[in-house]
């Protein structure tokens, strides 16, 4: 087989892969995130509320950003 040939064949191997790693990871996140969606603001209101705490838009706030930065470690 030709040397040329031989380097053709796998980059075309090495970029096919490349972009059916993409979608493939790509279907799986989405998968991902509809099956764990990410905290929000109202669930976090609906578990206090189940707690007996009052949710006030101070404690929401401090919640969140206590998540963001722990999520950032």
């Amino acid at each position: 087989m030709n040397l040329g040939l031989a380097i053709l064949l796998i980059v075309i191997a090495l970029i096919g892969g490349l972009v059916l790693g993409f979608f493939l990871a790509r279907s799986y996140m989405k998968k991902y995130l509809q099956d764990n969606p990410p905290i929000s603001e109202d669930m976090i209101r609906s578990m206090m509320a189940q707690m007996g705490q009052k949710p006030s838009s101070k404690k929401l706030n401090q919640v969140m950003a206590n998540m963001r930065s722990k999520n950032r470690k």
